[in-house]
């Protein structure tokens, strides 16, 4: 492999596994939203959890998407862990 492709590879692999740590502190924030929802008491806390949720949501989908349009080869991922 030439000097070229190995530094291209191993910038995809450094993109790959950031993206893979961005998308479980995704994971980690939608969850922590839903946890607050279920304790939110009142208009005001209710409202902000779900606009919690929903950024969440919306980061964490946004991530997905991006990782599946990198080509490459993703290693065996066993999901999101806290």
């Amino acid at each position: 492999m030439s000097g070229q492709k190995l530094s291209k590879a191993i910038e995809a692999e450094d993109t790959m596994e950031r993206l893979r740590q961005e998308i479980a502190e995704a994971h980690r924030e939608w969850e922590n939203a839903n946890r607050y929802f279920n304790y939110a008491v009142g208009k005001d806390q209710i409202d902000y959890a779900i606009y919690n949720i929903i950024s969440a949501e919306k980061k964490y989908e946004m991530l997905l998407r991006e990782a599946k349009q990198l080509s490459g080869d993703w290693q065996a991922w066993e999901g999101v862990r806290g």
